[in-house]
C-alpha cells in the first residue's frame, strides 16, 4: 500500500504489518469484537510514536493504541474506518529504578509481570496484581485505570502512578515524568489521561510507586453461608487488620465449579458440607513486622469470626505454593468462563453496604425475565467491585446473546438506584459506549465531550471507543 510509505519511513518497513500478519491484532480477548485497519504499526519509542500521530492527524487516519490486547471491554480493537492500530508492545524499557524514591520509570509495553519481578528484584514491591498479568501491558491498565486484587490497601492504577509521559492527539510529547508525592501545579493532566481509554492521548511512559516488600504474607480461603455474612467478615477484618488486609475477594460456588470442571488438576480444598456452601471468600494479610504476628492476627480475627458464626469454615495456606493454589482458583475464574462460552459480563462498582441487596435482588429480577440462565458473580469485595455474568444456563448460546440488551439494563437500572457504577475496572470501549449515554450524569457528560473536542478536534484519538461520535474532521 503506496499510502502507507510514510509510516514505513517513520519505524522501517518490517514494523508494518499488513494482510493476515495484522490477524492476531484485530480480535479481542473475549472474542467479541473483530475490526479492520490499515495496517499494524510498531513503533520503537516515543519520538516514533508522535512521528506517527503527526502523520494520521495530516492524513486523518483514526489511530487504535494497543498493548496486551487483553481489553474486556472492546477498547483496543478498531470499530470505525480508515484507523492503524499502534501497537506500544516495543515500548518495553524500564527505564530506571529509585530505591531512594521508592519509584520506578517504564515505558507503555512493559508487561505487568515484568514490573513486578523488576521491583522485586529491588526489594520493592509493585502491587498492582490482576489475572492478566502476565500478557497485558502497563500502558493498559493506565488506559483503563485497571484495579486487580489489591486495590483494598493500595489502590487502582491512577493512584499507583506520579507522573506521565504523553504523546499529545496532535503528535506533541509531554515530559510529565515526575517522580512527586506532592506537585500542584494547575489541572491534573495525569489523572485526565489515566482511565481515558487513549481516547485524549497516547501514554508512552509512567512514573510509578513502590512500597516495601512485606515480611510476611498469609492467605486464607473462607466457606461462607451468605453475601451478607462475606460483608460482616470484611468488617471484621478491616477492624483486625487495619492496612495489613490486602485483598478480600468473593466468588460464587458455581464459580469454583466451573473451574475444576475446566481444569480437573485443581479441586475446592474444602470437603462434606463445607464444599456445599454458597459463598467463598479468599482473603490477604500482609505484615511488616513479622511472621509471628501476622499469623498471630489472623488466627485472632478468622477465630472471631468462626466463633461468631458468621464463617461456617476456614483454610489457612500453610505455605507460598498453598498460597498460590488458593489465589490460582480465583484467577482460574475467567478462563473457565471463557472455556464454557460465551455470558453476559458486567464489570460493576458498587458501595459494600449495597452489595448483597443488589445480587439478591437482580438475581430475582433476571430469573423473572428469563428463568434458567445461571449468575456467575465475583470479584474484589473490598472496594465494591463485582464481575456479575450471566452465563446460559438452559439456554443455547445464541439465545443467551439474544437477552443480552433486556440483561443489561435489568443490570444497570439496578446499579443507578442503589448508587452504582456500570464500569468500575475495565473502561468503557465500544461494549458500553452507548450505554454510559444513559447512565452518565448529563452534565458530566457534557464536560467530558467537551475535553475530548479540546483535546482531540480531529477526533483521531481512539475513535469509537467511549463516545459514538467518530467522524474525522
Amino acid at each position: 500500500m503506496t499510502e502507507l510509505n510514510g509510516l514505513r519511513e517513520i519505524v522501517g518497513i518490517d514494523q508494518i504489518l499488513t494482510g493476515s500478519a495484522t490477524d492476531s491484532y484485530l480480535t479481542d480477548w473475549r472474542g467479541r469484537y473483530t475490526g479492520e485497519a490499515l495496517a499494524v504499526v510498531r513503533p520503537a519509542n516515543t519520538e516514533q510514536v508522535a512521528a506517527v500521530v503527526r502523520w494520521c492527524a495530516k492524513h486523518r487516519i483514526g489511530i487504535v493504541p494497543q498493548g496486551g490486547n487483553t481489553s474486556l471491554c472492546g477498547g483496543a480493537t478498531p470499530s470505525v474506518q480508515p484507523v492503524i492500530i499502534l501497537s506500544l508492545l516495543r515500548l518495553n524499557t524500564i527505564r530506571s529504578i529509585d530505591t531512594e524514591n521508592d519509584t520506578m520509570v517504564v515505558e507503555a509495553g512493559c508487561i505487568l509481570q515484568q514490573i513486578q519481578e523488576a521491583a522485586a528484584e529491588k526489594n520493592r514491591l509493585f502491587p498492582l496484581s490482576l489475572a492478566a498479568e502476565g500478557s497485558c501491558t502497563i500502558g493498559g491498565n493506565l488506559a483503563t485505570n485497571a484495579g486487580g486484587t489489591q486495590v483494598l490497601r493500595y489502590g487502582n492504577t491512577r493512584d499507583l502512578t506520579l507522573g506521565l509521559e504523553i504523546v499529545t492527539a496532535d503528535g506533541q510529547i509531554v515530559n510529565g515524568l515526575r517522580a512527586l508525592r506532592k506537585d500542584n501545579t494547575g489541572y491534573d493532566l495525569r489523572n485526565l489521561l489515566i482511565g481515558s481509554e487513549g481516547t485524549l492521548g497516547i501514554i508512552t511512559a509512567a512514573t510509578l510507586k513502590l512500597y516495601p516488600r512485606p515480611v510476611a504474607q498469609y492467605t486464607a480461603l473462607l466457606a461462607l453461608d451468605s453475601l451478607e455474612a462475606a460483608v460482616s467478615v470484611l468488617g471484621i477484618a478491616r477492624q483486625g487488620f487495619d492496612a495489613g488486609l490486602t485483598g478480600f475477594e468473593i466468588f460464587a460456588r458455581n464459580c469454583l465449579e466451573g473451574v475444576v470442571r475446566c481444569f480437573p488438576q485443581q479441586r475446592i480444598p474444602f470437603e462434606g458440607d463445607s464444599a456445599q456452601v454458597p459463598w467463598f471468600a479468599l482473603i490477604e494479610l500482609s505484615d511488616s513486622e513479622s511472621e509471628i504476628h501476622a499469623r498471630q492476627r489472623l488466627e485472632h480475627v478468622l477465630g472471631q469470626a468462626l466463633e461468631d458464626g458468621v464463617v461456617v469454615d476456614a483454610i489457612v495456606a500453610e505455605s507460598s505454593t498453598q498460597s498460590h493454589d488458593l489465589w490460582h482458583l480465583r484467577e482460574s475464574i475467567p478462563l473457565a468462563e471463557k472455556a464454557i462460552g460465551k455470558s453476559i459480563k458486567h464489570d460493576i462498582g458498587l458501595p459494600v453496604s449495597h452489595i448483597a441487596q443488589f445480587v439478591a435482588e437482580t438475581n430475582a429480577l433476571i430469573q423473572e425475565a428469563y428463568p434458567g440462565v445461571e449468575h456467575i458473580v465475583f470479584g474484589h469485595l473490598g472496594d465494591g467491585n463485582l464481575h456479575y455474568n450471566v452465563a446460559k444456563g438452559v439456554y443455547s448460546e445464541a439465545v443467551l446473546l439474544s437477552f443480552e440488551s433486556a440483561i443489561y439494563k435489568i443490570v444497570f437500572d439496578q446499579l443507578q438506584k442503589l448508587e452504582g457504577t456500570i464500569s468500575a475496572e475495565h473502561g468503557i470501549g465500544q461494549l458500553k459506549r452507548d450505554w454510559l449515554a444513559n447512565y452518565a450524569d448529563p452534565v458530566e457528560l457534557a464536560m467530558m465531550h467537551q475535553i475530548k473536542r479540546a483535546l482531540d478536534p480531529l477526533t483521531i484519538m481512539n475513535p469509537g471507543k467511549l463516545f459514538a461520535d467518530s467522524s474525522f474532521k
